[in-house]
């Protein structure tokens, strides 16, 4: 099968480009073209995925076509955008058709249920398979200012909240690379949220003038936490040290695992959850090490006035997606910890990934 058989065969839907707000047009010319509703401005990200570096070999296709979309929109998430179109650029050692109907398949079934068409790209021969996708997606611009959720607006006082649950990827890496053993059942369910995360797009949108600043969690909480401390520490030119303490109850009670998927839904009280299933399996400072910085989570971390928790709780309810409130923005000292007792402490020695320091998988 050569190239553009390939394409036209699995990727060049153009039915679905043409029902798609904004697109204009789609796979078959050499460039795609968009136009973002009035009053709305462009935001664009890229991913890219390689296997052995981001993915296992044997990863089902079905399920990295959903990733390697999911990833990218959890960019725009991050950004309070809606989605509009993406491109895909795919480098493949050899072609298998099966593999292509899986892969595409994942893929365009996400796509279509974000109203996100596929409009352009590449393929070639490589010698491994390697994704690089492009998102575009829109925010509002009002009287002049850009309605997007950046990384750069934290403030002292400000409530750093998180989306659903963090570490249940790390978990599932650690099972899979047989450094720890999980009953299946476990294992099962920590392996979705590793090869299907699901994009906060929902809750990004109702962010939009809440959230004070966000970021969608990648690379680990600590890590990706510290890009907005920086960020938001420059105010107007002028450098300020801002630090953040998170609740050491209540980051422990986000990794699902270890209660299991409550399915709570808006704002919700993480302590109430106290069954573990994690006991006997992982000391606490294991969980909290794949909680702060196990990473590949995809959930959002964003801050917010103290003023605004009621409209953040109708956010998280109106996009139905769990939300928890686990520290606030201070000019302390980097990241700490505050247990029960209210007594702070050092975080421990945590890495956040990094792709030229990181082992394979």
């Amino acid at each position: 099968m050569g190239e553009f058989d390939l394409i036209a065969r699995y990727f060049q839907y153009p039915a679905q480009a043409a029902s798609s707000p904004g697109v204009v047009l789609g796979i078959g010319d050499d460039c795609a073209l968009l136009q973002p509703a009035p009053g709305m401005q462009l935001a664009v990200s890229s991913d890219m995925l390689i296997e052995g570096r981001h993915f296992f070999a044997d990863t089902a296709p079905r399920k990295l076509g959903h990733k390697a979309l999911a990833v990218n929109l959890s960019d725009l998430a991050a950004c309070g955008a809606e989605p509009l179109a993406f491109t895909l650029a795919l480098a493949l050692p050899e072609v298998d058709e099966a593999w292509l109907a899986g892969f595409s398949g994942g893929l365009l079934a996400l796509a279509a249920s974000h109203g996100c068409a596929l409009v352009g790209g590449d393929t070639t021969r490589g010698p491994t398979l390697t994704l690089c996708i492009t998102v575009f997606g829109q925010v509002p611009v009002v009287e002049g200012q850009s309605q997007a959720l950046l990384r750069s607006g934290a403030a002292v006082g400000d409530d750093l909240y998180v989306s659903g649950n963090l570490g249940d990827a790390a978990l599932a890496l650690a099972a899979l690379q047989q450094k720890i053993q999980l009953p299946e059942a476990l294992l099962q369910a920590a392996q979705l949220r590793l090869e299907q995360p699901t994009p906060r797009i929902a809750l990004g949108v109702a962010l939009r003038g809440i959230a004070s600043s966000a970021i969608d969690i990648s690379d680990g909480l600590v890590g990706d936490l510290q890009h907005v401390l920086v960020a938001s520490g420059w105010q107007q030119g002028r450098k300020q040290a801002l630090g953040a303490v998170i609740q050491l109850d209540s980051a422990m009670n986000l990794i699902a695992a270890r209660a299991g998927n409550s399915g709570a839904r808006g704002l919700f009280d993480a302590q109430k959850r106290p069954k573990n299933a994690l006991e006997g399996l992982l000391s606490p400072d294991q969980q909290l090490a794949l909680i702060l910085a196990g990473g590949d989570d995809y959930e959002l971390a964003f801050t917010a006035p103290v003023a605004q928790r009621s409209a953040v709780a109708l956010a998280a309810a109106s996009a139905n997606t769990a939300v928890s409130r686990i520290g606030s923005i201070d000019t302390g000292p980097g990241i700490r910890l505050c247990n029960a007792a209210g007594h702070e402490q050092p975080l421990p020695d945590l890495q956040a990934f990094d792709h030229f320091r990181a082992k394979t998988t």
